[in-house]
């Protein structure tokens, strides 16, 4: 099980930078609060952020999402980055396994999913999204959601094509 400053410290650089930028476009309070969060644990005023150029200011960020004192913005980031811009993969995901769902978010998750429903789901992510973001998607689903499927724990340990960092 990963928490979700290990799943940024996994993930490509370039992803993570990815998911930052979205969260600048898509979340600007959530953005803000990012920065603010990452200037209080290198101890300077977020105004040292802000003024330096995104791209600098965006590495410092995802720098710092590796680190477990920021446990709960990286829970957050990702969440957000989920939620607001991989709703097409999260509703391919739940439709495949039949959840109801409303844009990717769910009330119940159930106890557990058929070994054969889950393998054809996942199948169909890898088919039609980038492998990594779906790595990243299914292990945050798996790791920060209160339901752990073993089968999927295990498909996750197993997979090469579900391994971060590969």
């Amino acid at each position: 099980m990963l928490t979700a400053h290990e799943i940024f410290g996994f993930m490509s650089p370039a992803l993570a930078l990815e998911i930052v930028e979205n969260i600048h476009a898509t979340e600007k309070s959530i953005y803000r609060a990012a920065v603010a969060a990452v200037a209080e644990a290198r101890k300077v005023r977020p105004v040292f952020l802000e003024r330096k150029p995104r791209a600098e200011r965006n590495q410092d960020v995802v720098a710092s999402l590796c680190k477990p004192n920021l446990e709960a913005l990286a829970v957050n980031l990702l969440q957000a980055w989920l939620l607001k811009c991989q709703t097409a993969m999260l509703a391919d995901y739940l439709d495949a396994l039949g959840i109801k769902h409303d844009k990717g978010m769910v009330d119940d998750l159930p106890a557990s999913v058929p070994d054969d429903k889950l393998k054809a789901a996942i199948e169909g992510l890898l088919a039609k999204h980038q492998a990594q973001k779906v790595a990243v998607y299914l292990r945050a689903f798996n790791d920060l959601n209160q339901a752990k499927w073993p089968n999927l724990t295990a498909l996750l340990d197993q997979d090469a094509r579900l391994q971060l960092g590969a």
